[in-house]
Parts: C-alpha cells; structure tokens; sequence
C-alpha cells in the first residue's frame, strides 16, 4: 500500500465518488491503457483463483449463483459487479456481505496517489481515469487485501476493452449475447460478441452458457487457444416443472447433478444461467473442490435483488431491472408464467440509448397502466418522451388494450401512483433501468399496501 497522505484527498466515500465522475472527459472511454499503467503503479494483483463474467444479460446472476456455491463450500468469496441498485458499496462484496465505505477509503486514496504519478515513475505524469476505471482499481485493490480464497469479477461493459480485463482470469464465463450498447459494442451479436471475447486467456477454460453463441466467440477461443466449453456441447442440462439435472460431457469428466431443485432466483432463463456455473465450478474444481451438497444449497439459498424479484404483498409486485430488448422478453415470459391478474401495471424509466421500441414490442401487451417515471441521470429518456413513445405504440395507442395513467418525476412517486390505482388482486411490474428498480428501493423493500405507501 503507498501509504502517503495528501492533505486534499476526499474523507468521505461520497466525496471519493464525485472526486471519480470529475476526472475524465468522457463517462465511458473504452481502453486498457490508462488502468493498466496506474494498476502497474500500484503492483495491483490478485492471489487467488479468479472467475471473469461477461455478457448481455445473466452476468449477476452467474456472480451470485457462484458466490452461494463457494461460500456454501467453506471459502471466503469476494465479488465486484456493477452497477449498484441503491448504494455504491453493494459492488463489493466480500464473505457475501458488501464492503463499509470505510474499507473502500484507503484503497481509493491509493488509486488517486498512483493516477498522479510521484518522481521517478518509469511512465511518469498525472494520468486520467473515468468514474467505472478509477472505482474498478479500488476494488480490486480492497478485495485483492481481504484474504480471498475465490473472486468473482462481473464485466462492466462490453469485456475485451472494460477495465475489469486487466485481471487475467483462471476461468471465463461469457453468458447470453444480445444487442445492447451497440453505439461502443457494435451493431449485431457478431461484432458485440469479439468484444466480450476479449476476456478469454490462452489455456484457460471459457464457459460458454450462451445456447446459440455467434461465431466469432468459437473463432476467437480457437484463435487465442482457449479451453472451450459450451453449452450443449460440453454439458447440457434438463428439466421438468418439479427438478433438473446437469451433466459434463465424458470427455470434461462427465460428472452429473440429477434432481436438483431450481435454483432460488425466479425465472425460465435462470437454468442457462446455472448450467454455466456448475460449468465453471467444474473447470475450477482441481483448485477450488465443491461438494454436491453446496452445490444444492448454494443454489437453494442464493439471492439477487431485483432479477425477477416478487415482493409479497397486494398488489403483488415484480422487481426487474430488464433494460434490453433480451431481458425485457424474458421478463415478458416470466410474466406470462405467473399466471391470471386481472390488471398489470407498470413502473417504466429507461435509458434513451436503449431499443425502446424492440422493448415494448414485447411487453406492451401484457400491461394495463403505465406510469412512467424520469430518472436521475443525463442517459435517461424523459417521462414525457416515454410516454409519447408509448401513445404512439400500438398496444398503448386509442382503441388499444393499455393506456399511460401517469408520468412520474422518480421511480417511487411512480410506485405510489401505481398502488393507489391498483386492485389488491392486482401486480405491479417495476422495470427498464437498475435505476428504476433501484429508486423503490431506496428506503429497503417496500410492504405492499396502499396504506403503507400513501
């Protein structure tokens, strides 16, 4: 650690925060160089297995299924995923508990003494890191201190050139491709597919979970000489509406997992997502031994706020935070799968970057009330643009099945307004943006009642 104080840096990790979003021109600069040269500066390393997940939709889900499996085997996890739903601390998490912003402190000043350079550096001068660069180098730094037997490091944006690829990972995962951020990523799976790619290493195992993943992810593993496992191909699973099973291919090993029960995060697409990890659990198993039973429980017991998450109560209320044409369909499934309500509503805000269209395309016919909300960030469509988009749409339009009931200055004046208008026997559907999702959680998990949330 370069212990060297320096009488302006921040106190506070709000202070650290906003110190971060003033550095760099641009939000988003994708490039390894700038973070590679301050994680030199810092002698930044990690000491212990690391697993490096990347992907459209699925990503934190496959972190947390991955957490639950090692922590119910007895070893100390650390997991950095990103972004947050309601504080930043929720990015990492260490023994499944998220950091206290004090142990995120002196890891950040660390960062920022490194950025500027001291005389004598072989590359010398002050050098620029945006927000998600400079908050990424912390927390490696925390966790590459606390111990770890296991880390799990979710991918920001993209993978081959997102801050997180400065860690050569043990093992790969890259989860379902789809089109999203497509301006930084490229306009179809083939192009957006290369990039998350980028975090597969020569000789080390990539888990593909991805049943149908493009081309240039099976050409780049053969290119960088990469231990291949897809789904389908390398395992496989199976279920029914009561268990599953999971099976390597006898050439991996061919170990089995029959009648398991569906791992606790609710959704059909939860299945590919937990095939994936058994997968990796397996490739990592000579270093890292799991026993059958942590493998059930870690499933049984996982949790992950706001990935299909039903809050008991009445009206009954999803949390969602599907922000793509993919993961808003198979929110759009999810739904279907819960059976008859005699009214949906929903609580909408999104990025205006986002296919809108292609998202409600989807969705559109199974709500009843919009109530559509601006959200705190420069990205965000308004709640006017939305629901003019949604005026315009078919399902929404006069003489369609839905209609917009409100626009909202923030995601929970959007949820009172919902409840207020909804039956008991009703749900409310919270989606678009982790900013959605995360703005009804600032104050916890809201008690469905009318009453409560008058």
């Amino acid at each position: 650690m370069l212990d060297i104080p320096v009488p302006d840096h921040p106190t506070t990790l709000a202070d650290w925060l906003d110190h971060a979003e003033r550095l760099h021109p641009v939000t988003i600069d994708m490039g390894l160089d700038r973070v590679q040269r301050v994680a030199r500066r810092m002698g930044l390393a990690l000491d212990c297995p690391v697993i490096t997940v990347a992907g459209t939709n699925g990503k934190g889900s496959t972190c947390a299924m991955l957490e639950a499996v090692y922590t119910q085997s007895g070893y100390r996890t650390g997991v950095y995923t990103s972004p947050h739903l309601v504080h930043f601390e929720e990015r990492c998490r260490i023994a499944g508990e998220p950091v206290a912003a004090s142990e995120l402190l002196p890891a950040l000043a660390e960062v920022e003494v490194a950025r500027k350079g001291q005389a004598g550096d072989d590359e010398g001068g002050e050098i620029s890191l945006s927000y998600f660069e400079f908050t990424t180098l912390a927390i490696l730094r925390t966790l590459a201190r606390a111990g770890l037997d296991v880390a799990i490091l979710e991918v920001g944006l993209g993978g081959r050139l997102d801050a997180v690829n400065i860690v050569d990972a043990d093992c790969a995962v890259i989860t379902s491709i789809a089109l999203d951020h497509m301006a930084l990523l490229g306009n179809d799976r083939e192009a957006i597919g290369f990039e998350k790619a980028g975090i597969m290493r020569t000789g080390r195992t990539v888990v593909v979970s991805d049943p149908v993943p493009p081309q240039s992810v099976i050409d780049r593993a053969l290119e960088v000489g990469a231990d291949l496992w897809r789904l389908g191909k390398d395992f496989h699973f199976a279920g029914d509406q009561q268990q599953w099973g999971w099976a390597m291919h006898p050439s991996h090993g061919g170990r089995r997992y029959a009648g398991l029960a569906y791992p606790a995060l609710r959704g059909a697409n939860q299945l590919v997502n937990a095939a994936g990890v058994l997968a990796a659990v397996e490739a990592l198993r000579s270093r890292l031994p799991v026993t059958a039973q942590a493998v059930r429980t870690g499933l049984a017991l996982v949790e992950l706020p706001g990935r299909f998450q039903i809050v008991p109560g009445t009206p009954t209320l999803v949390l969602d935070v599907a922000h793509n044409p993919h993961s808003v369909a198979a929110l759009a499934e999810n739904l279907d799968a819960m059976g008859f309500y005699p009214g949906t509503h929903a609580v909408f805000g999104a990025m205006a970057d986002k296919d809108l269209g292609a998202m409600l395309e989807r969705i559109a016919p199974l709500i009843d009330h919009w109530h559509v909300t601006d959200l705190p960030l420069p990205r965000a469509s308004t709640a006017a643009a939305l629901a003019g988009m949604l005026d315009a749409h078919p399902a929404t339009a006069p003489g369609g099945k839905s209609r917009v009931a409100g626009r909202h200055a923030n995601p929970m004046d959007a949820l009172r307004a919902a409840v207020s208008l909804a039956d008991p026997a009703d749900r409310i559907v919270v989606f678009g943006s982790f900013y959605t999702v995360g703005g009804v959680l600032q104050d916890g998990v809201p008690r469905m009642s009318a009453k409560h949330l008058s």
